[in-house]
């Protein structure tokens, strides 16, 4: 199996071209083994690029633990960069993923990643919930840096009111009135990454519904690296979302299957 390996802000992803569905989808033991870094190739999710007759292509995500999940924002603007990579695009993509249709653009080397509608925020005394194709749960701290993301985020992921399915996990730092420290941890990876792609997007959209930001382009500072959510809001909620940062190829291996 050829492989190749993306990172988007310190997220990592290997990534295969199975339009020829030379993957076994169901096989989730070996997509665990290949996404552990000691034994295998080492990633923070595993990802198809299928062929879709609606879309450019499609997109199959699947957690480090070998299953299936949700949207994954900075996976989903490695595989557009890929999908270039590979001529299937130029420079203006539209793929289906779990969540629905996506638009995307490349721009100087930046991936541009339009995402779903969030037409509900829920805000709590302490924290905020949103889903953004991914749940997470968006909380403010102090001392972001020396915050214990693993432990926090692992009670809160496995406790209620998430329950079985769970949720992502942010904590969140303000830097100034439109620039926000993130780390996130994440179910399925069980750990905090070094970025998320929904997790931004989703505090973006906290920060600005709570007034905490006042504009509705918002910069976030992960572990990994600098991304950028925009916006628009209107009474119904928010739409014409994009997350927007770097997506770059690693490596290309071969491995077998």
């Amino acid at each position: 199996m050829t492989f190749y390996k993306y990172q988007g802000t310190g997220n990592d992803f290997i990534i295969v071209d199975n339009r020829l569905q030379i993957i076994d989808k169901n096989n989730t033991k070996r997509i665990a083994e290949l996404c552990d870094r000691r034994f295998g190739i080492g990633a923070d999710g595993f990802i198809l690029l299928e062929n879709d007759v609606a879309s450019d292509f499609k997109m199959v995500y699947y957690n480090s633990d070998g299953n299936e999940s949700s949207m994954c924002g900075n996976g989903g603007r490695c595989i557009v960069a890929f999908a270039k990579f590979l001529g299937i695009i130029k420079n203006k993509a539209a793929f289906h993923a779990i969540d629905g249709l996506h638009k995307a653009k490349i721009e100087n080397n930046i991936v541009h990643l339009q995402m779903q509608d969030v037409n509900e925020i829920n805000v709590y005394s302490q924290h905020l919930f949103l889903d953004t194709g991914s749940p997470h749960h968006v909380e403010m701290v102090s001392s972001l840096n020396e915050y214990n993301v693993k432990e926090k985020g692992a009670a809160i992921r496995y406790g209620e009111p998430y329950g079985k399915a769970g949720s992502n996990v942010n904590f969140v730092e303000q830097i100034s009135n439109n620039q926000f420290a993130v780390r996130t941890y994440e179910r399925g990876v069980e750990d905090e990454t070094l970025s998320c792609g929904t997790g931004v997007t989703a505090v973006a959209l906290a920060m600005h519904k709570t007034a905490k930001a006042l504009t509705n382009e918002i910069h976030l500072k992960t572990q990994g690296g600098q991304l950028k959510v925009s916006f628009l809001a209107d009474a119904n909620g928010y739409k014409d979302i994009w997350l927007i940062g770097l997506a770059e190829q690693v490596f290309k291996g071969n491995i077998e299957w």
